[in-house]
């Protein structure tokens, strides 16, 4: 299995996440994938390449040609990065949301003591 570094790094480049972006929509070869692309059939291949190493796509022949699908085995380990992201994201709101309740609901109990004593 792949790093999530691996993967991220390998979708930091805008051509790579388009052609994962096409992939994710059903398997291409890189031909169908390079229609309507900036870059060329080789370029394509290229950035192929890239993310099958990432683990990210796998390929498969079929006649004279490759078809190229996205690879979800490879795309768990993303996926786990992402949901410890969120979860430890949330957990930190949580907590700070916590804070910010008791110390509101502290600044309350304190200003009605403190209005009561001068009367």
């Amino acid at each position: 299995m792949k790093t999530y570094a691996e993967a991220m790094d390998a979708l930091g480049d805008p051509t790579r996440r388009r052609i994962f972006d096409r992939l994710a929509e059903g398997p291409a070869s890189v031909g169908a994938l390079a229609d309507g692309m900036p870059v060329s059939r080789p370029a394509v291949s290229q950035h192929l390449r890239v993310l099958k190493d990432a683990g990210l796509v796998s390929d498969r022949q079929v006649g004279t040609r490759r078809v190229y699908a996205v690879d979800p085995a490879g795309v768990v380990a993303l996926r786990e990065y992402w949901d410890r992201f969120w979860s430890r994201a949330m957990d930190g709101f949580r907590v700070a949301a916590e804070e910010h309740a008791s110390s509101r609901e502290s600044g309350m109990q304190i200003k009605e003591s403190s209005d009561g004593e001068g009367s």
